[in-house]
């Protein structure tokens, strides 16, 4: 190739689209998408609302923590605790590992205490986030599809159940482009609980999907070296590295130039973040610059792993202009033993969650940041045993989830279920709509927001008539 007269018989996909009348069509929408994704700041110029919020921190309890245990009590359910569940509420329902079995009434294993001004009842194994009633706003009439763990971490995290969608932080990116210049836009950190195997989790969680691949999470490491490989062997100094890289910068801009391919850009700026990140990441991890009442605040020790410093690094991050935390805190599913592992799910991230919220109104961080403590579903009122004492199985009619910051209404409890927990009943909310609301937030009208692929227009609310939840908005 490297030839003038081979450089001129040089042919790629496009300019051979470009010769048919069906190919121009097609190479027309391609150089649309790729002058639309060469906008690093995002895709949104001018937002169509007011954006209350800069960023998102979505704390998720995967596995599915039960409501009925931890924000949605139910003084019916405890009535009939070893009785038959009524027919009324089950028949032809669908339910995962309890259909054909008999359904018996599972009561509340733990006391609720009233917290805040408005005497909201939380758990008592949660006392920090009950410190903190009048922060968030309480929502227990939340819903989703799917009823099996990966289907719902994917639909909560991309609305839909379909591999291969954009996750919500890449929608955003992708949307509103990146604060910060030498961090990834939308990072991810991932904790597990102690005793036990924990349903696994995959990084297609926080795919780009059918977006150009830089919108992406990344994952950074707990433990250890945040990114593997983010040092320099010995004897490559960063002056070397530079100019290595803009050579390679340099070889890929030529490249695009003629094939016109959005993933060359994506390379480019991938390569140029990697080597901020070289400075970024250590100043990131480093935590010394925090005082002892801090880390006292969060409860933990520094790149110890556990979802309490997470929590601290999502706060850094949140400093630093990252648009996207999503913190995964596992080994929610109590199929069994639920009085036994509940309080140690409840106590590694209890704390740590208000802790949270206290450091960014610290900070003057809480007004511009929406934060989000959920689950991908709920679990039944029915018990469940699987080879130990009780548990709960999966269930997708009701769950319950806290939501706090920029313009939501703090201190109030929004929706309800029935009075056995069964279903939601009032204010339904589902997935799409906790979306919409979160789109809303951050200035973009969540209809309009879409992405063409394979002659669709996608949109992270899908097709089914999501709304803004108005309700929970001050």
């Amino acid at each position: 190739m490297n030839h003038p007269e081979q450089r001129k018989k040089f042919y790629c996909r496009r300019r051979m689209l470009g010769k048919s009348t069906i190919g121009a069509a097609a190479l027309s929408t391609l150089f649309a998408q790729d002058q639309t994704h060469a906008q690093s700041k995002g895709v949104i110029e001018n937002l169509p609302l007011v954006q209350k919020v800069k960023r998102v921190i979505w704390l998720t309890m995967a596995g599915g923590p039960s409501h009925l245990e931890l924000f949605d009590p139910k003084p019916k359910l405890a009535q009939l605790h070893g009785k038959p569940m009524p027919e009324s509420y089950t028949a032809g329902q669908q339910l995962a590992q309890l259909q054909g079995q008999k359904l018996m009434c599972l009561g509340p294993m733990f006391e609720y205490q009233q917290v805040g001004s408005q005497g909201t009842q939380i758990s008592t194994l949660l006392p920090h986030i009950g410190s903190i009633a009048d922060d968030i706003c309480l929502v227990r009439s939340m819903t989703t599809d799917a009823i099996n763990h990966d289907p719902a971490h994917m639909f909560m995290n991309t609305g839909s159940q379909i591999a291969g969608r954009p996750s919500m932080g890449a929608w955003i990116n992708y949307g509103l482009g990146s604060i910060c210049e030498n961090l990834p836009g939308f990072v991810v950190l991932v904790s597990t609980g102690k005793g036990r195997s924990p349903q696994p989790i995959a990084a297609r969680q926080w795919s780009s999907g059918f977006l150009p691949s830089r919108f992406q999470g990344v994952q950074l490491r707990s433990q250890g070296e945040a990114v593997l490989y983010l040092n320099n062997p010995p004897g490559i100094q960063p002056s070397q590295q530079a100019m290595d890289i803009a050579a390679i910068e340099s070889l890929n801009r030529h490249h695009a130039s003629r094939v016109q391919d959005p993933e060359i850009d994506t390379r480019i700026a991938q390569y140029e973040l990697a080597f901020e990140m070289q400075t970024s990441i250590p100043n990131l991890m480093d935590t010394s610059d925090e005082t002892q009442d801090t880390l006292d605040l969060y409860g933990c020790t520094p790149g110890d792993g556990t979802f309490a410093s997470n929590c601290l690094l999502a706060r850094r991050l949140a400093q630093r202009g990252v648009r996207f935390i999503q913190l995964y805190h596992r080994d929610w599913d109590h199929h069994s033993l639920l009085k036994e592992e509940l309080p140690l799910r409840a106590k590694e991230v209890d704390q740590a969650s208000a802790a949270l919220i206290k450091d960014l109104k610290r900070l003057g961080l809480f007004e511009e940041t929406l934060v989000v403590w959920s689950g991908e579903f709920g679990r039944t009122p029915m018990s469940q045993a699987n080879k130990g004492p009780v548990g709960r199985d999966h269930h997708n009619k009701s769950m319950s989830m806290w939501i706090a910051g920029g313009n939501i209404r703090p201190g109030i409890v929004y929706g309800s279920t029935d009075e056995l927990g069964y279903a939601a009943a009032e204010n339904t909310c589902t997935v799409h709509d906790l979306h919409a609301t979160m789109l809303h937030q951050l200035g973009i009208k969540h209809d309009a927001f879409t992405y063409k692929f394979q002659g669709l227009d996608f949109k992270l609310t899908g097709v089914e008539g999501a709304k803004v939840i108005e309700g929970i908005l001050s």
